[in-house]
């Protein structure tokens, strides 16, 4: 059989329009935080005040309430501050806090810090009464500078950034939890 050209390319276009169907209708990929892997009848989440097992003031609160504030931005769940009349519960600890210095003078100094956070988190289907997620040992890390005071020596060098940096390590927790909760990762 010979295949003029016209016929191969009509033949050829039919062919690409055939395979980029297939493939667009059965790839298997979704946009991130668009799927959900919990029950369909979890329509509350509790989310109460985590545990703080640190020495670090207030943080269980900053905590909890920027995993609060992920779920209500991806706008799906009523999320409430209790742990009775919910459909799940999601509970939290942070286990430890440490912060080491990074990186020194050459007079050895401290000019950098790392500050790592440890957590265990839960969520737990209220209705059949089986965990649906959880993470024993989450672990985080943030790094900053020393720089905010006159010298390296100066306290306010070391007290005025770790604040920022347990703000931007709470910001993570909570985008890592919600995203691991809710796209089953």
């Amino acid at each position: 059989m010979l295949v003029n050209s016209r016929n191969f390319r009509s033949l050829l276009c039919v062919l690409c329009n055939l395979c980029v169907l297939c493939a667009a209708s059965g790839c298997g990929y979704a946009l991130a935080g668009r799927g959900t892997f919990l029950p369909s009848y979890i329509h509350t989440i509790g989310v109460p005040t985590f545990a703080n097992r640190t020495t670090v003031f207030n943080l269980e609160t900053l905590l909890t309430q920027k995993v609060r504030a992920e779920f209500i931005g991806r706008g799906k769940y009523q999320i409430l501050p209790q742990n009775t009349g919910v459909d799940a519960l999601l509970t939290g600890e942070v286990t430890s806090v440490n912060i080491a210095p990074a990186s020194f003078t050459q007079q050895q100094l401290a000019t950098r810090y790392v500050l790592t956070m440890s957590a265990r988190i839960e969520l737990r289907d209220l209705r059949e009464n089986k965990v649906l997620w959880e993470n024993p040992s989450l672990l985080f890390r943030q790094e900053y500078e020393a720089t905010a005071g006159r010298s390296a020596t100066d306290p306010a060098a070391y007290f005025q950034q770790d604040v920022t940096a347990l703000d931007r390590i709470s910001t993570d927790f909570a985008r890592t939890i919600v995203s691991a909760i809710l796209e089953a990762f």
